[in-house]
């Protein structure tokens, strides 16, 4: 990818951990110029100088950024963009999110596991239509390059409505906003959105089925795969950021 008019790329300041700027700066970069994924950034050099950098410091930043999961490093080749969910945030904030993750997923497993289970021994018509109306939502948010989060969290929502237990409803609601962060976290896994579809679609007919076993195994099956994410599989080390500029 060429140079643009973007000044997300202007000279940094010195700081302890100058990566981790170089890493917020080229998030900047990539919403600022309208990168998508599979473009490719400008060569390590070019960074280096625009942003007033040592080449080790711009290394050091795409290495933290592969281990998250946001670009691809083809030896050879260059640096691609994987995803952009996330990137140019904050060390703090994604260490943040990683700490508090585990629990969610946690905590989705033992919840919503139950919650398909009893969908399959109590579920009407009326639910099985309004997962199916779910599903459609979620295949039409893909098929126009979404992620399809809103109409996977409309799936869930309707596996709890249909589990008729009002204390685990009230449970699942108000994670909410936490399950959400999760779902989007899962989601933006490169080829995740229509893995998942096709896991809702498996959760469907195994509760059609009225099999309590096979709606349970086939939902905890699904939060495996939910929470095999990037953010989780990276394992923070320290840098030691030896910038040699003049």
């Amino acid at each position: 990818m060429g140079a643009t008019s973007t000044t997300a790329l202007r000279p940094l300041e010195r700081s302890r951990r100058l990566y981790e700027d170089v890493g917020e700066r080229l998030g900047e970069f990539v919403r600022e110029s309208g990168m998508a994924r599979g473009d490719q950034f400008p060569a390590e050099r070019e960074l280096a100088q625009r942003l007033h950098v040592s080449r080790t410091s711009v290394r050091q930043s795409f290495v933290v950024l592969q281990a998250l999961g946001f670009v691809d490093v083809r030896h050879g080749e260059g640096v691609f963009l994987r995803r952009t969910r996330g990137f140019g945030e904050s060390l703090a904030k994604l260490l943040e999110r990683r700490r508090r993750l585990p629990d969610v997923l946690e905590a989705r497993e033992a919840l919503e596991v139950k919650l398909a289970e009893l969908a399959a021994a109590h579920r009407t018509p009326d639910d099985l239509e309004a997962m199916r109306t779910a599903l459609a939502q979620m295949e039409a948010e893909i098929g126009t390059g979404g992620l399809g989060n809103e109409g996977d969290a409309a799936f869930h929502h309707a596996i709890a409505l249909a589990a008729r237990n009002q204390v685990l409803l009230h449970l699942i609601d108000a994670m909410a906003e936490v399950i959400q962060e999760s779902r989007v976290e899962s989601l933006s896994e490169p080829g995740r959105p229509l893995r998942s579809l096709e896991a809702h679609r498996r959760i469907l007919a195994a509760i059609e089925s009225k099999s309590t076993a096979l709606a349970a195994e086939a939902m905890r099956l699904h939060l495996q795969v939910v929470a095999d994410v990037s953010l989780l599989r990276w394992q923070p080390e320290p840098l030691e950021d030896v910038d040699t500029r003049a």
